[in-house]
């Protein structure tokens, strides 16, 4: 018999005012483009200033720890944030909870919310180049009015956000400093399970801090970047090296001292660590970044299906003829996308991804993380028990595959959809556009906003579809009013966001 155990997944950075360490139950069972910088170096030279070294291996061929920590310690800054965050409750008078309280007036309720709440946290970060850029998690930085970065020497400087990624929790964050010791990117698909590695960090606001571990798991999907965006990219690395709160964004290396990935997550009853810790990998890492650097934005690919969560229940895989372990079963195939045009069907199993085995969706969505729209692959398949190889070229979330320029919708960090004209005339409406999902990093997640709202206006002109709505908000900054309806409700719905300044 199987015992189950509640485990806390936690995003690991440390607060010291308002907890900005976040946690949801889990039930688990007991049973292209790169910053010079930052990867190979030319003729193969390792720079002056590159604070690794060429070997690992100590006396009598004993596995030596020492240079690895010598060389990441160096390369590893504290980040300390402040944020104060006025908090208004932006409650219209009607509600789609009228019906059921006609008299309930939320403002009545909770009065004058609009409030400022100063608080502090703290993270880590790993130096990717010698002029100071640094690469750290999302949810260390989000939000934040002061970044302030200290290097273990003690010299503090002030940063600033180059880019973002809240789909995969990365950030990259600039100081004006030179000739800084920095890491070399690895290589996160070579890693195997039972390698030994090393998290650097500073945990607990300790100083640098450096524990040891192996790789317990790969391609581990947790669903926690989902808290921050309604389209998460997760495939984790599993270590049993010591994290906890403050590690977040501090680098997972390698015995020769190569970072292979960002410590993001630990699993854990308590909300300290308890032998499991989650970390981004490098290969992932180092496209997100390069795409933020170059284009402000990634430049996300997709495949085009649509493929079983890890907990799909027994009987749903036994109705599909899914096997654990086999590879990924395609359930359904986006029209118009690059799965489609390449003649992948419903039923199919996907098993490589350019010559690299996947089976599990979270290994398929962290190879294919790695590319660009246009990138060509090979993808292998089974169909009727025979494998077949093919090309495929992959697209952007709009279906092309040019390059996506980081617009103002991101902003409101929500997933939407343009109605169907059945939905529309259902709703009384010409048209609209539905918010699907809400992540936690958003404009819309400030805002009192339900998902299932449908925008019907911007600014009081009538918008009918999604690319409509993006062009309504192309080029606007400050106040912007949205007007829409809920499903099941009389009225329209007025609601107000501040997109800010260019």
């Amino acid at each position: 018999m199987h015992m189950k155990q509640v485990l806390s997944v936690i995003l690991i950075s440390a607060a010291t005012s308002i907890a900005s360490v976040w946690g949801y139950n889990r039930f688990v069972n007991d049973g292209t483009y790169q910053y010079p910088s930052s990867g190979s170096t030319e003729q193969g030279k390792v720079p002056a200033n590159y604070a690794g070294f060429t070997g690992a291996i100590g006396p009598e061929g004993a596995i030596d720890f020492t240079k690895a920590a010598d060389a990441a310690v160096p390369a590893t800054v504290h980040i300390k944030t402040k944020v104060t965050r006025t908090q208004t409750n932006n409650l219209p008078r009607k509600s789609p909870f009228g019906d059921m309280f006609p008299d309930f007036d939320m403002e009545d309720l909770f009065g004058d919310r609009s409030r400022s709440m100063p608080q502090s946290a703290s993270g880590s970060g790993a130096i990717i180049s010698d002029d100071g850029y640094i690469v750290t998690n999302n949810h260390v930085v989000d939000g934040a009015d002061e970044i302030s970065v200290t290097l273990n020497n003690k010299k503090t400087f002030t940063a600033k956000v180059v880019g973002t990624d809240p789909a995969t929790d990365l950030a990259v964050i600039k100081i004006e400093a030179k000739n800084l010791p920095f890491l070399i990117y690895g290589n996160s698909d070579e890693v195997k399970v039972g390698q030994w590695v090393l998290a650097v960090g500073y945990p607990l606001t300790l100083e640098t801090t450096v524990t040891a571990g192996i790789i317990s798991a790969k391609g581990r999907t947790l669903d926690i970047n989902r808290r921050q965006s309604a389209a998460p990219v997760e495939s984790f690395l599993q270590t049993d090296a010591a994290v906890n709160p403050g590690n977040s964004g501090g680098p997972l290396i390698t015995t020769d001292g190569r970072l292979i990935g960002i410590n993001s997550a630990i699993a854990s009853p308590t909300g300290a660590f308890a032998g499991y810790s989650f970390t981004i990998p490098v290969n992932i890492v180092k496209k997100v970044i390069a795409d933020l650097m170059k284009f402000g934005t990634v430049q996300r690919a997709y495949l085009g299906i649509q493929y079983p969560r890890e907990n799909l229940s027994e009987e749903l895989k036994k109705e599909n003829g899914i096997k654990e372990g086999e590879g990924v079963y395609v359930m359904e195939v986006t029209k118009d996308g690059a799965a489609e045009s390449a003649g992948i069907k419903k039923g199919d199993i996907i098993t490589k991804v350019n010559g690299k085995e996947v089976t599990s969706g979270a290994e398929m969505v962290g190879q294919i993380a790695t590319y660009r729209p246009g990138d060509k692959i090979q993808v292998s398949y089974k169909r009727d028990g025979k494998e077949y190889t093919i090309p495929i070229t992959l697209r952007n979330s709009t279906g092309t595959t040019e390059v996506v320029k980081n617009s103002t919708i991101d902003k409101l960090g929500a997933e939407f959809q343009t109605i169907t004209k059945d939905f529309a005339k259902e709703l009384g409406v010409a048209g609209g556009v539905e918010i699907r999902a809400i992540g936690s990093n958003g404009l819309l997640s400030r805002v009192r906003v339900q998902e299932g709202y449908v925008i019907t206006k911007v600014n009081g002109k009538e918008v009918k579809s999604l690319d409509e709505f993006k062009k309504s908000l192309e080029g606007q900054t400050g106040t912007v009013k949205l007007e829409g309806v809920y499903p099941g409700y009389e009225g329209v719905y007025p609601l107000v966001i501040n997109l800010g300044g260019n």
